[in-house]
């Protein structure tokens, strides 16, 4: 019998109700005792293996694509349901524009039937609060088909329980390069200057004041003399007394007073500031994670690739850290369903309870 037959009368005995009831009881059941142990909080995927899925059944490319879909809605619905928070799918590289034109045209068409079916009928980004998020340059996409995502982006944007980043078209160098870019940019702009704070016990607000009243006190003492003199004067001194008399607020030339202040005129005129940069040395691994895609979202704790391919293939090579668990399967992704996924999930967890009681031992050894 065809590999194709025998899959199609597979997929109709678990489609029949009575095994589907069972199934689904079942998968509940499995949920649930997951739900027990620590979850991986973000999950990534690279959905591997639809071409040779199709070639493998002789059926066409796009049909191998479209079931790959349908494989993409039961693995979320698992991850969603187990508490994952963030789950990135690698969904089209920048480098598949190379593919043949049929197929990309045929892609790019699949993709948009698909948004809007996530859109207008699914309610799985209803059910579960999903938030979509689009990493990539979108610019390369067709108008259409970004406009779409644009779309799909803005009405999913106020879900907050769940995110689905999906990468397409992405590579994981052009998301580093455009991070480095725009810290560069960031450290170019100049610090602002520091306002200086108003201090009434100053050195300079207490010299102005000392000054003023200086001044407003041989003010009156000149005004004061410069009357006593006009009513005693005599004949001889009627050049003095006269020019005193017309000008009284002008001082005598053997009385030195400081010179008088303009208020438009600052005492002491600010020195011009140094323009400053931020320290390159402060750039940091956080300084960084601050202008990625991922900004704000936890690592990955968890990576799966099918089709037996044990590559990444330049796909979250940041975000991927020291405790990332890497898992590489033989499957292709239109078969990956809840019993290819189970096993990496019950080993992830086994993996890191082990690591957590190193590290209580670790913790305990040391307070000894």
């Amino acid at each position: 019998m065809p590999p194709l037959h025998f899959s199609q009368i597979r997929k109709w005995f678990f489609q029949s109700p009575p095994v589907e009831w069972a199934v689904f009881q079942l998968r509940e059941l499995l949920i649930g005792a997951l739900k027990q142990g620590p979850i991986p909080q973000h999950v990534a995927f690279v959905m591997d293996g639809n071409r040779r899925f199709a070639k493998k059944h002789r059926i066409e490319t796009v049909e191998g694509h479209n079931l790959g879909f349908e494989a993409l809605a039961r693995i979320l619905e698992i991850c969603y349901k187990s508490g994952v928070k963030v789950v990135t799918i690698y969904a089209f590289s920048t480098e598949n524009f190379n593919r043949s034109k049929y197929e990309v045209d045929a892609l790019m068409s699949m993709a948009k039937v698909k948004l809007f079916q996530l859109l207008q009928h699914g309610d799985l980004l209803e059910r579960y609060g999903v938030s979509l998020r689009v990493f990539g340059k979108r610019e390369l996409l067709n108008p259409d088909l970004f406009e779409d995502i644009n779309r799909a982006v803005e009405v999913t944007s106020n879900n907050s329980n769940v995110i689905l980043n999906v990468c397409v078209p992405y590579t994981s160098r052009e998301e580093i390069a455009a991070a480095i870019k725009n810290t560069v940019v960031e450290y170019s702009q100049p610090l602002p200057s520091p306002i200086q704070p108003f201090r009434s016990f100053s050195e300079t607000h207490i010299s102005h004041n000392i000054r003023s009243r200086h001044l407003s006190t041989s003010a009156e003492r000149l005004r004061a003399h410069s009357a006593s003199s006009a009513g005693t004067s005599d004949a001889e001194d009627s050049t003095v007394s006269s020019s005193t008399t017309l000008y009284p607020d002008t001082p005598p030339d053997n009385l030195h007073l400081p010179t008088t202040l303009d208020p438009d005129v600052p005492l002491n005129k600010p020195k011009s500031q140094p323009v400053s940069f931020p320290d390159p040395e402060s750039i940091t691994p956080a300084t960084l994670d601050a202008h990625m895609f991922t900004v704000g979202m936890p690592p990955i704790d968890l990576l799966v690739r099918t089709s037996g391919v044990e590559r990444l293939s330049d796909f979250m090579l940041w975000q991927c850290h020291e405790d990332t668990k890497i898992y590489f399967l033989k499957c292709l992704w239109p078969e990956f369903d809840l019993w290819g996924f189970l096993p990496v999930l019950l080993e992830w967890q086994w993996k890191k309870r082990k690591a957590e009681e190193l590290t209580s031992f670790s913790v305990g050894t040391n307070r000894k």
